[in-house]
């Protein structure tokens, strides 16, 4: 099967600062997209990532209804309709269930479930007008099993899985193929917060987080990037509504 081909496909790419956004970004362009990065705020690296794929920056913070709308019809008035939409972006916080502060909790919720719900609503309108469309959205393996002290972020991650499976149902007549992938632990700067918090160096972390892991080591953004193109490929449409658990092995439960 050969690499999937994105030639003048528009694609917003939501949380690319870094990470496996960053990476999903460089991918899709390599493979020859016309790549929007979106982030919270006007960061210097959204900034050189545009600059070195011929992208273009979309600054909001998606947590907000008015600013997602504000910015894909920026994107389509600037750079083209939206063909793909990935997205990737995330905020999390971590507290024991009856300590979560009540605002910080509906924030998780409202940025990584409510955000993804504003940025499809904002983006169908292209897709439906070009008569196809992609959309792949990041859950999370906590999505699938739960962690202890992420009940936001886990909860949020669930909803995500269980949206996809029903607009997939909804938009696939249209041509409008909706898919998740759910990845387990990954190299990402977000280890780093873990190593410092467990006051361990990263590659101890890295270690320690691989001994749960079939495979023998955590995943790498790449494969990530990987997984998305081939969700966002234009050539194949019967995967819908599914959630591809991209972990080593370390979950093997039906989604």
């Amino acid at each position: 099967m050969s690499a999937p081909r994105f030639d003048g496909k528009v694609v917003l790419v939501t949380g690319a600062a870094q990470g496996m956004g960053r990476t999903i970004a460089l991918h899709m362009a390599s493979l020859g997209a016309l790549v929007a990065v979106n982030d919270r705020v006007d960061d210097p690296r959204l900034h050189e990532l545009a600059h070195d794929i011929g992208g273009y920056v979309a600054v909001a913070d998606v947590s907000d209804r008015s600013a997602v709308f504000a910015m894909v019809a920026d994107v389509r008035d600037n750079f083209g309709p939206i063909d793909v939409l990935v997205s990737n972006h995330a905020y999390m916080t971590m507290d024991s269930f009856l300590n979560h502060d009540d605002t910080d909790w509906w924030r998780v919720v409202k940025t990584n479930l409510a955000g993804t719900f504003w940025l499809i609503q904002a983006a169908l309108p292209d897709m439906r007008a070009s008569g196809a469309g992609r959309i792949v959205v990041t859950s999370s393996i906590w999505g699938v099993i739960g962690w202890p002290e992420a009940t936001a972020y886990s909860a949020s991650k669930a909803g995500l899985v269980s949206l996809v499976k029903t607009l997939g149902r909804e938009v696939a007549p249209e041509n409008i193929v909706i898919n998740a992938i759910a990845p387990g632990i990954t190299d990402t700067p977000q280890l780093q917060v873990d190593a410092d918090a467990a006051g361990l160096p990263l590659t101890e972390m890295h270690a320690i987080y691989a001994q749960g892991i079939p495979l023998g080591r955590i995943g790498k953004p790449e494969e990530i990037a990987h997984t998305v193109a081939m969700l966002a490929d234009f050539n194949m449409s019967a995967l819908v509504g599914q959630t591809i658990q991209v972990n080593g092995g370390e979950v093997r439960s039906r989604v």
